[in-house]
């Protein structure tokens, strides 16, 4: 699929839900409703200075069809500054069509230069396509967080998985 990858503006909220409300539907994330596209919108435009969020548009009709997002770790230390926690979401019917890599690739770009040196997510472990994703991006399973979300009464685990950049 051709694509541009862009940085994320306010005014990409709704086409940003339009991505991520159907995957919370699907229970494949840590999320437990729908966002809002005011959510969306102040999310984004109060997005921290050191991080990433970038788009990915289907050059020809503009249409988003993935994006991900860079935040820092921590702030209240600094001790932190060089780890970032990133999210990564692709439209169901886009999967499989290097979205999400030329997603990571525009990531990892633009973490280096703003200082970053690992990047570390939580994924759902009965989310395996996502699983997938991340390993072949380079990342590694360094543990697993049992019994950390409770969704409508039963416990599933995240995987936590990190790369080095």
């Amino acid at each position: 699929m051709d694509l541009i990858i862009r940085e994320a503006r306010a005014d990409d909220a709704a086409a940003v839900l339009g991505v991520l409300n159907p995957i919370i539907e699907s229970e494949a994330v840590a999320f437990d409703a729908p966002l809002t596209e005011s959510d969306e919108r102040g999310y984004i435009a109060g997005f921290p200075s050191r991080g990433v969020f970038h788009v990915a548009l289907r050059r020809g009709d503009g249409l988003l069809v993935g994006f991900q997002s860079l935040e820092p770790f921590a702030t209240y230390t600094s001790l932190f500054d060089h780890v970032g926690v990133l999210g990564t979401y692709v439209d169901a019917a886009c999967r499989r069509q290097q979205v999400a890599s030329r997603l990571f690739a525009a990531t990892f770009a633009a973490a280096r230069v703003k200082g970053y040196e690992k990047l570390f997510t939580y994924i759902r472990e009965d989310n395996p396509p996502a699983l997938a994703a991340y390993a072949g991006q380079g990342f590694r399973v360094v543990g697993r967080a049992e019994r950390h979300l409770k969704v409508d009464g039963r416990y599933v685990a995240e995987v936590i998985v990190e790369r080095f950049l």
